[in-house]
């Protein structure tokens, strides 16, 4: 498990969960400073491993997985270098159209069933090269819906139409989802939140999902020491007031 730890790839700061409202380009520069440099590690990973499908998941719900995922998405388009793709497969729990306030329907169960096209589904969103596919209508069977011959055919066409596509899927203990894409995309990200998932639950999570598919942990939900301590060291160019105009 602490070899899992090793592959940290960011830290995500002060107060946000799963339930948030997801802002893109919000007046919170510490935030955006911290996925901005999660987007770093991240792109830099994916390009040496020649990656073009990560799945973002988590051990139990609640630990903030679509707001990084969506933010995460966000700044790899701002940085002008990649075309992205976010794709929610979390049937039983969509939060990424609302998050983003947009319509989850039509969406990925729709085009599975045959009432809307592709064309129909993909929208971009708040910018050139940003890309998304909400879940739709809830489903009673979505680990059918997510290792049927449709799906699989549909992600490995689109997968390359993007630089990367990134999945928000749902966490791994409470349902077996997840576990159908094991073998449709090239490696998951783990959001692990501190002092909330118990990390006997994040070991069996790591251990389901298996720790060769695993290529990066986000540890989420640790604290700044305080404002004037960021204040004091970066001065300026820190501020809860500085806007964010992109990248």
């Amino acid at each position: 498990m602490e070899k899992i730890f090793e592959r940290l790839m960011g830290i995500k700061t002060h107060g946000r969960d799963g339930t948030s409202v997801i802002e893109m380009g919000e007046e919170d520069s510490l935030f955006h400073e911290q996925v901005k440099a999660l987007r770093s590690k991240f792109e830099y990973k994916v390009d040496m491993l020649k990656y073009r499908t990560v799945a973002v998941t988590s051990a139990i719900a609640g630990e903030g997985k679509t707001v990084l995922t969506a933010n995460l998405a966000y700044h790899l388009a701002a940085g002008g270098r990649k075309k992205v793709l976010i794709i929610d497969v979390d049937f039983r729990k969509s939060d990424l159209a609302r998050g983003l306030k947009i319509s989850p329907l039509p969406g990925l169960s729709e085009y599975l069933s045959g009432s809307v096209t592709e064309k129909d589904i993909l929208r971009n969103y708040f910018m050139p090269g940003l890309y998304v596919i909400t879940a739709g209508t809830r489903v009673s069977n979505p680990g059918d819906l997510l290792t049927g011959e449709k799906f699989r055919s549909f992600l490995k066409r689109i997968s390359g139409e993007f630089d990367i596509v990134i999945l928000d899927s749902p966490p791994i203990l409470p349902v077996a989802d997840t576990l159908s894409l094991r073998d449709q995309v090239n490696g998951f990200i783990f959001v692990y939140r501190a002092r909330m998932t118990p990390h006997i639950m994040f070991r069996q999570a790591a251990n389901e999902i298996g720790e060769k598919n695993i290529i990066g942990v986000i540890l989420n939900g640790v604290e700044p020491q305080n404002e004037q301590y960021y204040k004091r060291y970066y001065g300026k160019y820190y501020s809860k007031n500085t806007p964010i105009t992109g990248d």
